[in-house]
């Protein structure tokens, strides 16, 4: 497979990283020097300093021999130039656009019917804001996704010391807590281990686990999380996933303040809010979340376009006595820190947007795709066809590679949570869970066992 970046910024940089591992032959486009040399010298990609819009660069890049290309870079305009110009030269060429800006919301139909033909918009900022609801609804979650349109859920949280769970085989979980329950992975001492059923749970554990969304709540009140009910939120940050959020939540009748620096962009929130209450201010001010009762608020979910504020901000307002906050971050190298300083609920447009871009790029009959924060793992939805051979007998019998776990199976609308004695049927959605090492495998065995050829 080849594939084309246009942007080797984080998310150009991160995609091409993981196609290179997996030995995919990447093309990287930017105009940006520096980041072609950071490119050329940690990756076995290649680099080229232009344009991703230049109808000569593309073509110098081998976009006529291209299955996909992306375009990730900063600037909505970019995307959707280059792909235009994609669109001329090579039809045939797969593309995928990053477009954050709402106002073009509106269109993206439009943008994949008509020219430039975008088989698929990305706008993580959507994705962003689905991520802090579930936060807010799922107490203590660090890692939530929905799986076969929300029957599922995919939940990672730590284990705490007094926890009743804290030294309980995986095995004895389901008959302890009276649900359906399976523990994928387990994340200790910055080691992700994929258990049998005879491993045991230890405090400080990260334990990622997929359950029916109809038990979620008695699982997580097993894993002793209690916080109080998410009924105010004060969102730092009035910028577009901050008003995305906003308007949202308003739906929901709770109450929400913003706090934002800019007064135009305050004077523009405050016409377009039906209820939120806007406060021009800076949300670091300890002076003015005294003010606004921080100790009241059930959530703070910092949004701000800079990662040292939102980190600020966040162990200030845990300082000063909020339920919970909710930090926003880009820059992959800090994800690692968080949790030694006390944030554990992060949000990132960058990863949300990479987590859709692999869904179009796996092949097979792939639905959905999420990224673990850390990397070390991905959670693949996809659909069971009848050619493949491990349909119609035990998973204990079938060819999966070590490392990866089928953990959840829908079957004409009902979930399994399976066993080594489920059966997959054919059109059966099969959620499996794989470490990074054996992506290429599970690959594999989804485009020529699953999508016979």
């Amino acid at each position: 497979m080849k594939i084309i970046i246009v942007g080797a910024g984080e998310v150009g940089y991160h995609i091409a990283s993981r196609m290179a591992f997996e030995n995919k032959e990447v093309v990287v486009i930017d105009q940006d020097a520096d980041a072609i040399r950071r490119l050329s010298d940690s990756l076995d990609v290649e680099a080229l300093n232009g344009s991703g819009s230049s109808p000569r660069i593309l073509e110098a890049a081998g976009l006529k021999e291209a299955e996909i290309m992306l375009a990730v870079t900063n600037s909505d305009e970019t995307n959707l130039v280059a792909c235009m110009m994609a669109d001329v030269i090579s039809p045939t060429t797969k593309k995928l656009a990053r477009i954050r800006e709402g106002d073009f919301d509106a269109y993206h139909k439009i943008f994949h019917d008509q020219a430039p033909h975008i088989d698929t918009v990305i706008n993580p900022e959507t994705e962003v804001v689905k991520s802090i609801e579930q936060f807010l609804r799922i107490p203590g979650a660090v890692d939530v996704s929905d799986f076969a349109d929300g029957m599922l859920k995919f939940v990672g949280l730590y284990m705490d010391s007094g926890s009743r769970l804290a030294g309980m085989r995986l095995k004895d979980i389901p008959e302890k807590i009276g649900q359906k329950i399976l523990v994928a992975a387990v994340v200790r001492d910055e080691e992700l281990i994929v258990p049998g059923g005879d491993a045991a749970l230890a405090a400080g554990d990260l334990v990622y686990f997929i359950s029916e969304e109809k038990g979620l709540a008695s699982i997580i009140k097993a894993f002793d999380k209690h916080t109080r009910p998410v009924k105010r939120t004060l969102i730092v940050g009035g910028g577009r996933i901050g008003t995305r959020l906003a308007w949202s939540l308003e739906q929901t009748g709770m109450q929400i303040k913003i706090i934002e620096r800019s007064a135009s962009r305050c004077s523009q929130l405050a016409a377009e809010m039906k209820k939120a209450i806007v406060i021009h201010g800076d949300g670091s001010d300890q002076r003015l979340l005294v003010e606004e009762n921080i100790r009241e608020m059930d959530a703070v979910v910092t949004l701000t376009n800079d990662e040292e504020t939102n980190i600020l901000v966040s162990l200030l307002a845990k300082r000063m006595g909020a339920g919970k906050t909710i930090t926003k971050l880009n820059k992959f190298s800090y994800f690692p820190l968080m949790p030694a300083i006390g944030i554990e609920q992060v949000v990132s447009p960058r990863l949300s947007a990479i987590n859709t871009i692999l869904q179009h790029i796996r092949k097979g009959k792939v639905l959905s795709v999420r990224t673990l924060t850390d990397e070390q793992a991905e959670v693949l939805e996809a659909e069971a066809l009848e050619t493949s051979d491990i349909v119609g007998k035990p998973l204990r019998q079938t060819s999966f590679p070590k490392g990866s776990l089928v953990i959840g199976i829908i079957h004409n609308g009902q979930v399994i949570v399976p066993s080594g004695e489920s059966v997959i049927n054919p059109g059966d959605r099969v959620i499996i869970f794989a470490k990074r090492q054996v992506i290429s495998r599970i690959e594999k065995i989804l485009t020529v066992k699953l999508e016979f050829f």
